[in-house]
């Protein structure tokens, strides 16, 4: 399905809109996606204090599993990318919390610093979940040399943008190699080539997100990419799957595939 066939499934046409109603209706946009990313932070949170006070054993469920299905009839799955969501929203925000200068994001109101937005979506705080320490040591340093630099305020909108470069960072970046390489030559050698592939097929999947951006479905993605990897003669699950290593930076999306 293009672009064009789902502006088309959206609903029928109506009257062009005037420039003043154009404009009022995408700042309705903008403070709608403002709460959803507020709503983020907000859920984070809850999340991680249901967890710690362990409300399961008290509700008598088994499991963080079975209490989530029992009250939310969400998925095993959907219930500990809850946690990946929590944990590394946690992490960022420590982070943010121990840097310097970052006074106005100490709100005086109780929990207001925890609920600070950092426009960050559920599926960018899942990406990054298994890598959240890299954020907080990136999103430590640029802050620190912020400060120290003297020439910008570290206001909330900095943090914010720091926080978002960040995490961009991590999700665009394959994960680094291992800090020792294996004793065995042949092990080692065949690592190497293990990476260099890794890291080929990252950039190819940077191409497909240029193609099919991330807000894309794997399905609607394979439409738009068909075309794009018979030119260039690589099969279209290929592409698909560098793509999933593109977003995650996680090696597992290319299981069954390219590795």
């Amino acid at each position: 399905m293009g672009e064009h066939d789902q502006d088309d499934a959206v609903g029928p046409p109506r009257p062009p809109l005037t420039a003043a109603e154009a404009r009022e209706m995408t700042a309705g946009l903008h403070e709608a996606l403002d709460d959803v990313r507020r709503s983020v932070a907000v859920l984070a949170a809850r999340v991680r204090a249901a967890h710690a006070a362990r409300v399961w054993i008290s509700l008598g469920h088994g499991s963080w599993a079975a209490y989530c299905a029992a009250e939310f009839g969400i998925s095993r799955a959907q219930a500990y990318r809850l946690l990946d969501v929590a944990r590394a929203r946690a992490v960022i925000h420590g982070a943010v919390a121990a840097g310097p200068e970052t006074s106005r994001t100490r709100d005086t109101t109780p929990g207001a610093a925890a609920a600070l937005d950092y426009g960050l979506s559920q599926r960018a705080l899942i990406a990054v979940s298994s890598r959240a320490e890299d954020v907080a040591e990136i999103i430590t340093r640029r802050l620190t040399t912020l400060a120290h630099s003297g020439l910008q305020a570290l206001g909330e909108a900095t943090v914010r943008a720091v926080v978002h470069q960040a995490v961009r960072d991590v999700r665009t970046a394959p994960p680094p190699p291992p800090a020792e390489p294996p004793a065995d030559p042949a092990v080692a050698a065949l690592r190497r080539v293990v990476d260099d592939l890794a890291a080929s097929t990252h950039a190819i999947g940077e191409l497909m997100l240029e193609v099919a951006p991330a807000y894309l479905s794997d399905t609607e993605a394979a439409d738009v990419l068909a075309l794009l990897c018979h030119q260039i003669g690589e099969p279209l699950e290929h592409g698909l799957a560098a793509r999933r290593y593109a977003l995650s930076g996680d090696r597992r999306a290319l299981h069954g595939t390219v590795l």
